[in-house]
Formats: C-alpha cells, structure tokens, sequence
C-alpha cells in the first residue's frame, strides 16, 4: 500500500462525514497516474504554489496602489493569510485542509495589477467583461505551462470560481475558503489603513467593537472562533447572524472609509486610464505581447482575450514599466 493510499484512507477515518476525501474526487480533466506520496488536492496545492502566476502575486497591489513601505499588504500576502485563517477552520471542523489550501492559495492567482481598480478598468475596456475569479480558473487551465494549465481537479477550481461572496462552492472546504477571504481582507486592510492613518479605532462604532472585540486581533479571532462555534457539525460553513450582521457593518465602514475614499483612492484614476491605453495598444500591436500570447493566437485566441490575458498576468512595477517604455518620450542619445 502506498503512502497517498494510507493518507486517503486516514481521512476517511477521521475526517467530518460532511468533509470532502481526496478519493472521491471527480478528477481531472485530463487523466494522470496517482502519485505514490501525495494525495490529488496535495498535488493540487504543491502546483498552484510552484506555478509563475502565484509568484507574480508578490508584486501586485492589494489597496495601496504603489505602497510605499515594506509592511504593506500585497495581492499574495492576502492570499498567505486566507489560506491560514482557511486552514484553522477546516483543521477546527475536521475537513479536508489539504482541499481547503489549494483553493485558498489559488483563489486570486487571476487578480489584475493595481488591484480592484485593475480589474474594475479591465471589465470596463474588454468587451467580454472581466472577472478576476473567472480569470484565476483560466490561468490554471489554459495559461500556466505554456497552454497546458496545471490540470487540477474539478472541485479545486469550483472553489477558485465561486470564492466570491455571490459563489457557491460545492464543498464545505470551498466554503471555508469564501468566509475566510473575507475574515482575511476586512482584518487586514483595516490594519494598514490604521498604520497608513486613513482611521483609526475611533471610526468604529462602539456597539462593534463590544460585539467584535477593541482590536483587530481581537476582532480576528472572534471572526474565526465563531465561524467554528456555529459550523461544527454541520453541512454548510457559516457565522451567527449577531456576527455577521457585525462583520457585514465593518465591512461597510471599510468601503465607506477605505476602499472608496478620496484619499486612498487619489491614483486610481490614473491607472485606470492607463490600463486602458495599454489594452489599446496591444489590441492594435499583438505582435508585441509576449511569446505565449503570440501562441495561443497562433492556436486561434482572439488577440483582445489575449491583451487581456497578458495585462491581467502583470505585475504593478512590469505594467509601469511597459507603459513607459511605450508611451513615454525618451529623450534622445548620441552613442
């Protein structure tokens, strides 16, 4: 018997009856030979944390645009702290972690550089519309492995597709994965808004902070313990309402006070303009994009899904840089 064997038959014996088994899954799209040592969402896990696209997070904005200082969340730090406050719930309820973390650590690999306000000028300038969950399930089955995608199994990526709060997921572990994004952003963009000095706890009304707690540690654990206290058990993931009619009112104050205030927000206007040009000018130039959007237009992509492809994959610093060295004059050099 192989240690994957012995690993699927330990969670059949002490997983929940309402946790998702790595031997039941409903596979991949194309079939490959088991692995000896791991199960098939290990595999899973280990792909979307070796592939390009989960590397490139490192350099993409998660509020901030253009942060200046080291402390400063990004687009993969977020995706870090989801999947850990993912992983203590589903240890906490017996599900399946190793399914909890694959969909965590992919849920954003299609995030667009500058954030929302990347993908908010993406879905406004492509015809097709973007959505960054959607894209995160293209780059893991088209666009890592030059055209191959990571081919993973089908109930990984239905957690990507429906991590946002609109989705579905058809697992538990999925569930997880859609609260704990939340717990995760409404946690720590409060913190680095309070450091950067956009608020402060004052801003939080205090039957929150009685109900929550006077910290955002605090507020953190309550978050977290009482998903568990009021999921445990059971065959859905969810909080109290008294939580989350508590957690849905923070959440409002971050949009009211953060996410759409002037003061964070004083870029965004510029980055959206230039998202807009970029996409003009590789929709008119596809010869200039990269070798891999070169092929899949070879294959027959349209060259405007592959603009959208090839901006959506960049990074803040490799997008600035490529709009400079197309838009803006350099002046000239005798050699």
């Amino acid at each position: 018997m192989t240690i994957r064997e012995q690993l699927e038959i330990r969670e059949k014996e002490t997983l929940s009856p309402f946790a998702f088994c790595s031997v039941d899954s409903a596979g991949r799209d194309r079939p490959e030979p088991d692995c000896e040592l791991r199960t098939a969402f290990q595999r899973d896990r280990d792909r979307i944390l070796h592939s390009k696209a989960f590397r490139r997070l490192n350099n993409k904005t998660q509020v901030f645009l253009a942060a200046q200082g080291d402390h400063y969340r990004t687009r993969l730090t977020h995706t870090l702290e989801v999947s850990q406050i993912a992983r203590t719930i589903a240890k906490a309820l017996y599900l399946n972690e190793d399914l909890t973390e694959a969909i965590a650590l992919g849920h954003d690999l299609g995030h667009t550089p500058f954030g929302h306000s990347g993908e908010r000028a993406l879905n406004k300038y492509c015809s097709h519309g973007f959505r960054h969950n959607v894209q995160s399930v293209r780059v893991v089955e088209l666009l890592e492995r030059d055209g191959r995608g990571l081919n993973l199994t089908k109930e990984v990526r239905d957690g990507i597709l429906n991590h946002k709060t609109a989705g579905k997921p058809s697992t538990l572990e999925g569930q997880v994965v859609r609260l704990s994004d939340k717990i995760a952003y409404i946690h720590h963009d409060m913190d680095d808004a309070m450091r950067a000095g956009v608020i402060n706890e004052d801003h939080i009304p205090i039957t929150l902070r009685i109900k929550l707690g006077g910290t955002n540690v605090e507020r953190l654990d309550t978050m977290v313990h009482d998903v568990v206290a009021n999921s445990l058990g059971k065959d859905r993931v969810e909080m109290s309402g008294e939580i989350h009619e508590a957690t849905m009112s923070l959440r409002r104050l971050m949009f009211d006070n953060v996410y759409t205030s002037s003061l964070v927000k004083a870029e965004e206007s510029k980055a959206i303009r230039m998202l807009g040009a970029l996409l003009d000018y590789y929709r008119e130039n596809p010869q200039e994009m990269s070798e891999e959007c070169r092929e899949m237009m070879a294959r027959g992509e349209s060259v405007e899904q592959a603009a959208c492809d090839y901006i959506s994959g960049m990074t803040d610093q490799y997008f600035i840089h490529k709009y400079k060295d197309i838009f803006v004059l350099r002046g000239w050099q005798v050699n």
